[in-house]
């Protein structure tokens, strides 16, 4: 069980919710609650753990208990960290909703053989759903594209383009500035993308406990120039609030977003908050 700091308000307003568009719940890290106004809720990146102390400390609420999730259709991951694919926080809510993971092969990989999703938790293997770049499935009422991103630090990452006939929707993982994003934005017009933006510091390694300088997100400067190639109407970005020494300002970020054409807002969102398309 995981100890929740807000109780069952989030995925109880989540599943009470009958949104006009698209609602989106900002989870804290890089997870986001997304609903449309026909029910359907897609689950990206939920994560309620406390990370690996003193290595990677929580800096933020755990506002959700899993068990407590009622409404899910997917539960989707960007990649293979813990932080995107963690089995107390998910596998609960496949278990309760019969929703599937839908991942890359090294995302699974973690949930079948690291994590023993099938023995560990009332989760079938019928509930694993393998994707990869140029995969396109339809989830309720959103059609969902697995397309390329940069991110170095994973093995297999991946990001999402979820389309609604109210606007589109990009999750880019743990993503900084890819040779992809440019051809991204002359293939969809995307209204809302979430970037994830961080700070450089020292993290104990995980062998020695020493020091290591890290820098895991995009800085300012890279996720500008990533929402600019994007062509985003608005910039969500997410990863900030999450981990000790790592964690930065991003009302910053409008200094550095002002001088592009793109995004044309920057959204800051904070842990439980609700946006809307």
């Amino acid at each position: 069980m995981v100890d929740s700091d807000w109780g069952d308000w989030l995925p109880r307003a989540i599943a009470d919710a009958d949104p006009d568009t698209v609602a989106l719940w900002y989870l804290g890290c890089n997870g986001f609650a997304i609903k449309g106004s026909e029910g359907t809720v897609i689950w990206i990146d939920p994560y309620v753990g406390t990370g690996d102390p003193p290595r990677t400390i929580r800096m933020i609420p755990i506002p959700f208990d899993p068990e407590d999730v009622e409404a899910a259709d997917a539960v989707l991951a960007t990649h293979e960290h813990t932080d995107h694919v963690h089995g107390p926080s998910q596998a609960p809510i496949l278990a309760n909703t019969d929703a599937d993971l839908v991942a890359p092969d090294d995302s699974l990989a973690v949930a079948r053989e690291e994590e023993a999703w099938t023995e560990e938790y009332a989760v079938s293997e019928a509930a694993f759903t393998e994707v990869r770049e140029g995969d396109e499935l339809r989830i309720g009422e959103f059609t969902v594209h697995v397309v390329e991103t940069h991110d170095a630090d994973a093995t297999h990452p991946v990001g999402y383009v979820i389309e609604h006939d109210a606007g589109t929707v990009f999750h880019a993982g743990d993503s900084k500035p890819s040779p992809s994003f440019t051809g991204l934005a002359e293939r969809f017009d995307i209204d809302l993308g979430i970037l994830a933006f961080g700070s450089e510091g020292t993290i104990p390694d995980k062998e020695t406990g020493e020091p290591v300088q890290t820098k895991w997100y995009s800085d300012e400067n890279e996720i500008a120039t990533a929402a600019n190639d994007l062509d985003l109407d608005r910039l969500v970005p997410t990863h900030w609030d999450m981990w000790k020494g790592l964690t930065a300002d991003p009302t910053a970020l409008h200094d550095h977003v002002r001088s592009y054409e793109s995004p044309e807002r920057l959204e800051i969102v904070e842990i439980g908050d609700r946006i809307d398309l």
